[in-house]
């Protein structure tokens, strides 16, 4: 009897891969030398948060000021803001750290779904990523590993075969959307520690800007996140390449 083989280009074949994706990211770190592997994304995932936060503020008139990613996966973005900024444009700039990763790992879905986009999409994200480490990132860390990920990702859209360039996006859609759930218990406290000093984290800082509580407002990040992620499986899941 013949097993089933999904058929190339079909949902089944789509689903797999995703599927591929998502257990190279939760596994790959238990494995030996698993993290060194997964680093060099680890360090992207914060890289995607804190551009939200600086892209937020961008959005909203202010200044991006600087990015810093430490060793450890930790970082910050620093904004220039106006003494008299809102406390409403302060909360939307702590929540587009969190929803950063989200957003992008659903446009790198979506891209996955038509072979047209595969190619032009990873050299907007690698152009992207050198020219913010250019602009706006103050960390060894970030000057070492950004500009490798950029060149990895533009070699890859330069010289790979289709069925790379697809696993690429699908795996850092995937990876994007999984930070989440690595967020998660900085989502749900009201302080962190980060370079040695204890700050407000995002939640906490939009419960000081407005008027719900820090756990209310990582609730709506999170809900806010899965319908972004689930909306573009459903999209590309439903697309033939």
């Amino acid at each position: 009897m013949n097993g089933f083989r999904a058929a190339p280009g079909s949902s089944q074949e789509q689903f797999g891969r995703l599927l591929l994706a998502a257990l190279l990211i939760l596994f790959l770190p238990a494995l030996p030398f698993g993290y060194v592997l997964i680093y060099p994304f680890h360090i992207l995932t914060t890289w995607f948060h804190e551009m939200g936060h600086g892209l937020t503020a961008l959005a909203l008139g202010h200044g991006f000021k600087e990015l810093v990613i430490l060793p450890d996966g930790s970082g910050w973005a620093s904004s220039r803001l106006a003494v008299d900024t809102s406390g409403l444009s302060h909360a939307l700039i702590a929540m587009g750290g969190p929803l950063g990763p989200s957003a992008v790992g659903a446009l790198l879905i979506l891209a996955s779904a038509a072979r047209k986009y595969w190619r032009p999409t990873l050299f907007v994200l690698a152009a992207v990523i050198a020219v913010s480490t250019l602009i706006w990132v103050r960390s060894l860390t970030g000057w070492i590993v950004l500009p490798a990920l950029a060149a990895g990702i533009a070699l890859i859209a330069w010289r790979s075969r289709d069925s790379v360039q697809l696993f690429t996006l699908q795996f850092l859609g995937v990876l994007a959307a999984l930070s989440m759930f690595r967020d998660w218990d900085y989502l749900f406290s009201e302080s962190a520690v980060i370079g040695g000093n204890v700050i407000l984290s995002d939640t906490g800082a939009m419960e000081a800007h407005l008027w719900l509580p820090h756990w209310v407002w990582a609730s709506i990040i999170i809900g806010l996140s899965g319908w972004m992620i689930g909306a573009s499986l459903k999209y590309a899941l439903s697309r033939c390449f």
